[in-house]
């Protein structure tokens, strides 16, 4: 009654095994190599090491846009290495990002926190950026950490000078300043940062034949900054070595066409010379890179007066007083009266409305600038000359109202 099992079959039990095996090993050995339709070929993984000699080459060509881009890569593919991060500060800084600078340098900080190299990027590229404050603060700070560290104490340097430039610092801040820069001479000397410190305090202190030659100390090491080049045009300007002032000039703005600053440089330095065609030619190219600066207006509104051009000037002057709309319909703000380059934007405005019979707003301005710039004599001065224009008086004796734009009040700095 009972039935009978029927025994298994050895060979079929072995081929099953065979085909079980079979279909992991296709599954795990083959499948992979296969490639899938609609999807990407994925490409090779660089090494970070390769990208950094890449980014290294761009940067000793000058091309540093270019460089950036490299070493971005090279740390996307190694983010734990803070020297590429610290590039990206320096190039950032060549090329006037100053707050992505920071930025870069606080990211090599955060793999680091004791990098004092790191530190005194972060600290210079604050300096730059106007906060000079706080750079001070910061860069004492790295020079407690490390006080041989020569960078630390010519960024420190660098900056004590941008402040004295501002009208900032104390009485102190100008010793300071060569204190730094011969601290940091004796710890590095002929490293870049000291001869660029060792320029700056030279330059500030009127000792323009040395500041040239430390100048040129720095372009020989690096020749693609465009910073040095312009440093060096305004010394050989303040020696009245205009051809000089111009061919640096011009080498920074082919490192950093974007600047606005080395074409300012050279409209004012050709207006110097009574060559107003070509300083309007430059003055125009460098409101084309920053149609929204008002003070790029008023320079080439200085130009078309000098050149007696009236009717211009006032336009351009006006939208730097004034305000206005750019040629691209972006709103320009106007520069509130104040001593200086802007004082000399107000009195020339004024006289060219006055010499062109307007002068109804001349008056204005007259008036404005005897009340707000009491203590520029030079501003009182041809504020009183429009009042004599409109009244017909003109000057007494034949005299002229002081010029403009003479070489004597004309400063390179933008």
């Amino acid at each position: 009654m009972q039935k009978r099992r029927k025994r298994s079959n050895p060979f079929k039990v072995i081929l099953l095994l065979v085909f079980i095996a079979a279909a992991i090993y296709f599954d795990r050995m083959v499948v992979p190599t296969i490639p899938q339709f609609f999807q990407p070929t994925p490409t090779p993984t660089r090494a970070p090491e390769s990208l950094v000699t890449d980014a290294r080459d761009l940067e000793e060509e000058g091309k540093y846009a270019l460089a950036i881009t490299a070493y971005k890569q090279a740390v996307a593919a190694d983010p734990r290495n803070p020297e590429n991060f610290m590039a990206l500060a320096r190039l950032n800084i060549h090329i006037g990002n100053y707050e992505e600078a920071v930025s870069q340098a606080e990211n090599a900080l955060l793999l680091n926190p004791n990098n004092d190299q790191a530190m005194a990027m972060r600290g210079w590229a604050i300096g730059l950026s106007g906060d000079y404050v706080r750079a001070v603060g910061a860069l004492k700070d790295t020079i407690t950490a490390n006080p041989d560290n020569a960078a630390a104490h010519a960024y420190l340097a660098e900056v004590l000078i941008y402040m004295l430039e501002e009208g900032q610092g104390d009485l102190t801040t100008m010793d300071d300043a060569i204190n730094q820069s011969r601290v940091a001479e004796s710890l590095a000397p002929g490293t870049l940062e000291v001869h660029r410190a060792r320029g700056l305090v030279l330059e500030y202190t009127s000792n323009y034949e040395e500041a040239i030659a430390e100048f040129e100390a720095a372009i020989a090491l690096n020749p693609n900054i465009a910073d040095l080049h312009l440093a060096l045009g305004r010394n050989y300007f303040y020696l009245q070595e205009y051809n000089d002032a111009i061919t640096e000039y011009s080498r920074a703005n082919a490192l950093n066409p974007r600047d606005s600053t080395p074409e300012t440089l050279i409209s004012r330095t050709y207006a110097i010379n009574g060559d107003y065609q070509k300083a309007i030619q430059y003055a125009e190219a460098a409101l084309l890179d920053e149609p929204q600066n008002p003070f790029l207006y008023g320079n080439l509104g200085l130009i078309y007066s000098s050149a007696t051009q009236y009717l211009d000037a006032i336009d351009f002057l006006r939208i730097a007083i004034r305000g206005g709309t750019s040629s691209d319909g972006a709103p320009v703000e106007g520069i509130p009266m104040a001593y200086g380059r802007v004082a000399q934007f107000y009195y020339t405005y004024g006289l060219a409305l006055a010499r062109e019979g307007q002068c109804g707003e001349a008056i204005q301005i007259s008036l404005a600038i005897q009340n707000g710039l009491r203590n520029d004599d030079v501003a009182v001065y041809n504020a009183e000359e429009m009042m004599k224009i409109c009244e017909g008086t003109d000057t007494e004796n034949g005299e002229e109202p002081i010029p403009t734009d003479s070489p004597q009040e004309e400063t390179p700095a933008p």
